[in-house]
């Protein structure tokens, strides 16, 4: 009898504790802020290797960038104040900044305005941190990319589709170029589609000595157009017309030009005849003479290293890659310094990983190895010949950091506590700061030294972990299982608080799946994960699985969907509801799936080839004909139409409007520069046409993160809404 009194009481106070734990709302998760958690801002590391600085906000209106010790964390000197920028009217906030080499001087954006994904138009100013006085950059217009040359005298911009400097010392500013002209010519910028697939804007580089500058020309002038429209309370809506090509389509032709800053010379690099290629990344070697390029044929699995001389322009391929699908473009190429030597990294064995090659292309060594994936390079430490990487080598669910020597001996793991972790190196690699998470704790931030002793904690986020403990919350578990064709899949599953294993539960779906992702990993979810939560809250068991195509699996994993994308997806997604469906404790008869841009795609073609699973369906933003989608992320996985007919109608999810059974919601921007509105018009024609019955939500004005002001919570509440009447 004590036994059972003592269990009731045990009962009883957990009922009792439960009971007064706050309930999740979509207002405490996108409007309060309350989950954001903490973040160490803008984080620099010094050259001497011990030193970092960081933006800190008093709250008080100032803004300020402080310098600390690495090992110690006590701080050493005050660098820069908003209030002491005395060339502007009143303190301005600022997000970011930059040091010139020498770290004497710090170019601040500020008046920020975001064009596309990337890019953005600022004002800018040079604060001398000796003097304490402020230059102001060009200070009647706005800029894109500025950028301190490396001797820290000049600051190169764009401005107006042309690339300028301006000289510090003297105030006198010299025009590079003359022929930019909004949708026909681009100098040291990206056109749209570079910027969103190869993912960088600035598109201009500062030799080393700071004698040139190498920049990217885009030729846009055969690129089709696309129109947005936007509904600003006028009479007529405004029209904003850019360069866009689809599949098939003309890209713009690039050329990359060298400018000497003291004759005024520019001199062409021969990058070939084939003007229907990809130069995809730019790079200066440790010789301010010598160039790099990587060179990339438009069906993106040729891949060429070239070294151009900067006198005249001349060229010679030192490196060629090769893929029976496509190649992935990275960031890691490092050239040594005595400039003998480069890093490369490759999937070419089947798993991507790190190789030393000399300067004229022969492989020197392969110095990572094993059926796994290197997930990031941190960089190279000469002296001390070791290398610094992130792997996916105990668990394509995990990251961990990595140090081995340049002959591929002495690996080393240097961070083991379970999760996701990455690092940033000093400049000497005295010291890392690594970033932490996992699935159910909020990111923590740390030093340790190069060795992998842990240093000091520099930031713990306590008070959003403590936040977390007054609301109902339910772990996120990771589960397998093989599908019917024998592949092995990965998910997370999040239960209902006080789940009852002998009750049948709904089950929301969440995807994304796209090639290379990985949604299914050991890492904190942040505003997503809290949307699941408040999900799951409401008595739903919230699942995600990552089907083939995703990341951190190997090449063969990742490259089987080529010339199909979104098939295999599909059945595996599919294979992931029929597991469920055999759960005890799942409703068989109510599962649903959600899933944004990629994610859409995959949430109308389950909707679609899924019909006897899912009973319904949230997408937001899909492509729904790949014929519609941009070419180079479209052509690296399935070609164009003219080579791959079947491939583009097989996965076109227009052709089968009419299967869609269940309850379907659709969500688009109307401003949605990305995956354009096209995509939704089409399919909502076909599924007027077949009598489809659905429900749709557009959004004027909003791009393809349909967010700002109070957007993001309004869909979030329209889509919870929709599934709890439905699901």
């Amino acid at each position: 009898m004590r036994k059972l009194l003592t269990a009731l009481v045990i009962c009883l106070t957990t009922i009792s504790v439960k009971a007064q734990l706050q309930q999740l709302t979509l207002d405490d998760i996108w409007y309060s802020n309350k989950f954001y958690g903490n973040t160490v801002d803008d984080l620099r590391f010094l050259k001497d290797g011990i030193h970092y600085a960081v933006i800190e906000d008093s709250y008080n209106n100032t803004i300020s960038i402080i310098e600390y010790d690495c090992q110690s964390g006590k701080a050493v000197d005050t660098l820069l104040k908003n209030t002491w920028l005395k060339a502007v009217k009143k303190p301005f906030n600022f997000t970011s900044y930059t040091f010139s080499d020498d770290e004497s001087k710090i170019l601040i954006p500020y008046n920020t305005e975001s064009i596309y994904r990337r890019s953005s138009i600022s004002n800018y100013l040079v604060y001398d941190i000796k003097s304490k006085t402020t230059y102001p950059i060009s200070p009647n217009s706005k800029e894109e990319n500025a950028r301190f040359s490396p001797d820290g005298n000049k600051v190169a911009f764009v401005r107006d589709n042309n690339i300028f400097i301006e000289d510090i010392l003297s105030g006198k500013e010299t025009q590079v170029t003359t022929d930019g002209k909004r949708n026909f010519i681009i100098n040291g910028l990206c056109d749209w589609v570079y910027e969103e697939e190869f993912e960088f804007t600035q598109a201009f580089q500062w030799s080393p000595d700071s004698k040139r500058i190498a920049f990217y020309r885009f030729d846009e002038t055969h690129v089709p157009e696309y129109t947005l429209q936007y509904f600003n309370d006028s009479i007529y809506p405004e029209s904003f017309t850019y360069k866009y090509p689809k599949v098939g389509e003309p890209n713009s032709k690039v050329s990359i030009n060298i400018f000497d800053v003291a004759t005024g010379r520019t001199v062409q690099a021969d990058i070939g005849k084939d003007t229907d290629q990809y130069i995809p990344r730019m790079k200066w070697t440790q010789d301010a003479n010598k160039l790099s390029l990587q060179r990339m044929n438009r069906h993106q699995n040729k891949l060429e290293l070239l070294l151009v001389n900067a006198d005249d322009g001349s060229s010679n391929i030192i490196f060629t890659e090769k893929s029976k699908t496509y190649i992935n473009i990275n960031n890691n190429l490092t050239f040594f310094n005595n400039n003998q030597n480069f890093i490369w990294l490759s999937d070419e064995d089947g798993y991507k990983h790190i190789y030393n090659y000399s300067i004229d292309g022969k492989l020197i060594n392969k110095i990572t190895d094993g059926d796994w994936d290197v997930t990031d390079f941190y960089g190279v430490d000469e002296k001390n010949k070791m290398v610094y990487y992130q792997s996916a080598e105990i668990s394509p669910l995990q990251r961990y950091v990595y140090s081995i020597a340049l002959d591929g001996k002495n690996k080393k793991q240097l961070t083991t506590t379970q999760g996701s972790n990455d690092a940033e190196f000093t400049p000497t690699f005295a010291f890392f700061f690594n970033t932490h998470s996992d699935a159910n704790s909020p990111t923590d931030y740390s030093f340790y030294d190069s060795k992998g002793k842990f240093i000091r904690q520099e930031e713990n986020n306590n008070d959003l972990k403590a936040e977390l403990k007054q609301y109902a919350l339910s772990p996120k578990k990771f589960f397998s299982f093989k599908t019917k064709d024998n592949v092995q899949l990965n998910g997370w599953m999040i239960k209902p608080v006080n789940f009852d294993s002998t009750k049948k539960y709904p089950v929301y779906m969440t995807v994304y799946g796209g090639p290379g992702s990985q949604q299914v990993l050991d890492s904190w979810g942040g505003y997503n994960l809290m949307t699941d939560e408040f999900i799951a809250e409401h008595g739903y068991i919230v699942v995600c699985v990552d089907n083939r195509g995703t990341g951190a699996r190997g090449a063969a994993f990742e490259k089987c969907t080529y010339l199909r994308l979104g098939i295999l997806e599909t059945q595996d997604q599919i294979s992931a509801a029929e597991y469920l469906q055999t759960l005890s404790y799942v409703d068989k008869n109510r599962i649903g799936i959600f899933g944004w841009s990629f994610g859409g795609t995959m949430t109308c073609h389950c909707i679609e080839m899924g019909n006897a699973v899912f009973k319904l369906a949230v997408t937001v933003a899909p492509v729904t004909d790949w014929r519609f989608y941009d070419s180079i992320y479209t052509e690296r996985y399935m070609l164009t139409p003219k080579e791959n007919p079947e491939g583009y109608k097989e996965t076109s999810e227009l052709e089968y409007a009419d299967r869609i059974k269940g309850k379907y919601l659709l969500c688009h921007g109307l401003a949605d520069d990305n995956v354009h509105f096209q995509n939704s018009a089409e399919l909502m024609k076909n599924m007027n046409k077949a009598n489809v019955v659905y429900q749709s939500i557009m959004f004027p004005n909003k791009n393809h993160s349909i967010s700002g002001g109070n957007t993001r919570a309004y869909l979030y509440k329209r889509i919870t809404d929709f599934i709890f009447a439905n699901l």
